[in-house]
């Protein structure tokens, strides 16, 4: 399954959401930028998006809740201990969080920096959610505990990016 992201003014965006209703698609904004991602074993209709790989899921997308996008840039020889420890040791930290709706652990066709992308039923949830102990275990230690890891795992720091989904877009809700 693929994963796709295009950003552009949220007019704009909108409009591809209406013209692919049909498609799996949340459209999403926050104080920087408006961003849209569409999910489907195809190609995308975007022009140019930033192409990611499902590697793994839990939930159906929705069009509505609160969404945050944590990138992770990973060395190229560390990717598969990094895909190998979040399988083995970090998927189930999000998928049991209550009001987690759904999460993708996307790896980039191009570039080093993966993403896990988590969608809330609402910014409290989320909140909640970033207090706890299984927040800090995934997101802040990622897989540096791991016995198989070493220091050459990063390329960069990681970086969080948070997104409201407005209400107004449930009509083109994705299920």
């Amino acid at each position: 399954m693929n994963f796709y992201i295009t950003t552009g003014t949220y007019d704009f965006l909108e409009k591809i959401l209406s013209k692919y209703s049909k498609e799996t698609m949340i459209l999403m904004q926050n104080a920087q930028n408006s961003l849209l991602v569409h999910e489907t074993p195809k190609k995308s209709v975007f022009g140019s998006p930033r192409k990611y790989e499902i590697i793994a899921e839990k939930g159906v997308l929705i069009n509505k809740g609160y969404a945050s996008f944590y990138n992770i840039p990973i060395s190229d020889e560390e990717k598969p201990v990094f895909e190998y420890s979040f399988h083995q040791h970090q998927k189930n930290v999000v998928e049991t969080a209550p009001g987690n709706i759904a999460y993708r652990l996307l790896r980039p066709k191009k570039g080093d920096t993966y993403i896990i992308f988590t969608l809330w039923q609402d910014e409290k949830y989320y909140n909640i959610w970033k207090k706890t102990n299984t927040y800090t275990t995934l997101l802040n230690n990622k897989v540096s505990s791991s016995p198989l890891s070493s220091n050459t795992l990063f390329n960069g720091a990681p970086y969080e990016t948070e997104y409201v989904i407005s209400n107004d877009n449930e009509k083109h809700a994705s299920q």
